[in-house]
C-alpha cells in the first residue's frame, strides 16, 4: 500500500483547523440567544411591566427542551447536516429579524413588540435544540478535544458578548437611544456572524481531512447521521481497523441501556444547569439591589459569570486538573447548591465584591463541570451509541435549564409578585 495513503488515514491532516472551527461553530450556537440576553437592559426599558429577563428567557427554554425531546427520540435517523444547517440559518435570520422589528416599530415598547421578542426568542430556543444536540452528538465521535473546543466556543460567545455590551454602554449614551444603538449593533453582529457560520458548516467544517476521517471510521461503525456531511466533503469510507471491525458489545447499546450506564452524569449536568439558571440571568437583574455601579451592576456581574465559565472550560485542557471521578463530579455538582442560600444572604447584606467573588464561583465551577462530563463520557461507545448519549446528555443540559429558568421566579416572591 502507498505509505502516503497510510499516512493519510493513520494521521490525518487540519486537527487545528478543525478546533478553531469547533471554536467558532460553538459561539455561533449561542451567540443570537447571548446578544439577546445582554441588552436585557434595553427590553427592561421599553418594556417595564413584563419582567423580559424571566420571560423570554423561560420561553426560550420551553422551545429548546420541547424541541429537543423529539430530536432525542429520533437521533439515529436524523441528517445531522440539514439539522445543524437548519439551526445556523434560523439563529442567523432571528437575529436579523430583531433589527426588522426594532426598525419597523422605531424602537417603541408595547404588547406587539414584546410578542414580537418572544416569538424571536421562541426561535432562537428552537435553534438552539437543533445545533447544540446536533454538533454534541456529531463531535462526539471524534475526539474529545473538539468536544472541548466547542463548548468553550458556547462560553466564549457569551464573554464576547459581555465584552461588546460593555463597550456599547461606555460608548452610547445611558439613554433610550443610546440603548437602541447597541442593541441594533449587538444583532447586526449577531446576523452576520451565524450566516458566517452557517458557510463555515456547509463548505469548511467537512472537507478538513481529519473531519472526514472521523467521519468515515463513524459510518463504519453504524452511524447513518453523518452520511450527508461525509458526501458533502467528498469523502471517502477509510477501510476499517481491527479495532473498529472487533464487536465491543453483543448488541449495540439502546437509549435506555445508555441510561442506565450514565444517569449519573445525567444527574450531574442536570444538577449543575438547574443550580446556575436558578441565579443566571433572572437574579442579576431583579434582586441584586443598588451598588455603587448603579446600573453598571448586572452588566459587571454577566460578564463576571461569562469569563469565569470560559475559563473554566480551558482548565480541563490540563489532564492534571481534570475531574475524572463520575462519583466525584456528582458530589461537585450537588455541592453546588449551597451557592443558592449564599447568594441570597450577599443579595441582601453582602458589597458588591463578595457578589463578584459567588459570580466567578458559579461561572467557573459551571464551565469546568459541563467540559469534565461531557468530553469523558462517551469513551470506549461505538459512534451511533456517542452520538446517541450526546444528544441524552444535551437533553439533560436543557431540562436543567428549564427547571432553573423556572425555578428562577422564587426570587421575586415578596415583592411585586
Amino acid at each position: 500500500m502507498d505509505t502516503s495513503i497510510v499516512a493519510a488515514t493513520t494521521n490525518p491532516k487540519g486537527k487545528y483547523c478543525a478546533l478553531a472551527v469547533c471554536w467558532l461553530l460553538g459561539i455561533g450556537c449561542l451567540l443570537a440567544w447571548n446578544s439577546m440576553l445582554t441588552i436585557v437592559d434595553y427590553y427592561a426599558y421599553l418594556f417595564p411591566r413584563y419582567h423580559p429577563s424571566n420571560i423570554i428567557t423561560i420561553i426560550y427554554q420551553s422551545f429548546a427542551i420541547g424541541a429537543l425531546s423529539v430530536l432525542v427520540h429520533k437521533e439515529a435517523r436524523l441528517n445531522t447536516r440539514r439539522r445543524n444547517l437548519f439551526g445556523y440559518s434560523l439563529f442567523s435570520l432571528g437575529s436579523l429579524a430583531v433589527l426588522v422589528l426594532d426598525l419597523a416599530t422605531s424602537g417603541r415598547g408595547g404588547i406587539g413588540s414584546f410578542i414580537g421578542v418572544c416569538v424571536i426568542s421562541a426561535a432562537f430556543g428552537l435553534g438552539d435544540a437543533h445545533v447544540l444536540g446536533g454538533m454534541i452528538g456529531d463531535l462526539s465521535m471524534m475526539t474529545p478535544k473538539f468536544l472541548q473546543s466547542f463548548l468553550a466556543g458556547l462560553a466564549a460567545s457569551g464573554a464576547l458578548t459581555s465584552g461588546l455590551r460593555l463597550v456599547t454602554k461606555a460608548a452610547f449614551k445611558n439613554s433610550r437611544d443610546g440603548l437602541r444603538k447597541g442593541a441594533i449593533l449587538f444583532f447586526a453582529v449577531s446576523a452576520s456572524f451565524e450566516l458566517v457560520c452557517v458557510l463555515l458548516y456547509a463548505f469548511v467544517f467537512p472537507r478538513i481531512p481529519i473531519v472526514k476521517y472521523y467521519r468515515g471510521e463513524a459510518i463504519l461503525q453504524g452511524a447513518e447521521t453523518v452520511a450527508a456531511d461525509l458526501a458533502a466533503g467528498g469523502g471517502t469510507q477509510v477501510a476499517p481497523t481491527q479495532d473498529v471491525e472487533a464487536p465491543r458489545y453483543v448488541r449495540r447499546l439502546n437509549k435506555r441501556d445508555l441510561m442506565l450506564l450514565y444517569s449519573d452524569l445525567a444527574v450531574t449536568l442536570f444538577s449543575v444547569y438547574v443550580l446556575t439558571f436558578s441565579i443566571f440571568p433572572g437574579f442579576l437583574s431583579e434582586d441584586t439591589g443598588k451598588h455603587s455601579l448603579g446600573d453598571w451592576y448586572a452588566l459587571v456581574l454577566i460578564a463576571v459569570f461569562n469569563v469565569s465559565d470560559l475559563v473554566g472550560r480551558y482548565v480541563p485542557v490540563v489532564k492534571k486538573l481534570k475531574m475524572k471521578s463520575r462519583r466525584g463530579l456528582l458530589i461537585t455538582s450537588l455541592g453546588r447548591l449551597l451557592l443558592i442560600p449564599a447568594f441570597n444572604i450577599t443579595g441582601i447584606y453582602g458589597s458588591q465584591g463578595w457578589m463578584i467573588s459567588l459570580m466567578s464561583v458559579l461561572g467557573f465551577s459551571n464551565g469546568y463541570l459541563t467540559v469534565c462530563v461531557i468530553t469523558s463520557a462517551t469513551h470506549d461507545l461505538l459512534a451511533p451509541e456517542q452520538n446517541a448519549l450526546g444528544n441524552l446528555l444535551v437533553f439533560f443540559i436543557s431540562g436543567g435549564m428549564f427547571v432553573g429558568v423556572a425555578c428562577d421566579w422564587l426570587w421575586l416572591i415578596g415583592k411585586d409578585w
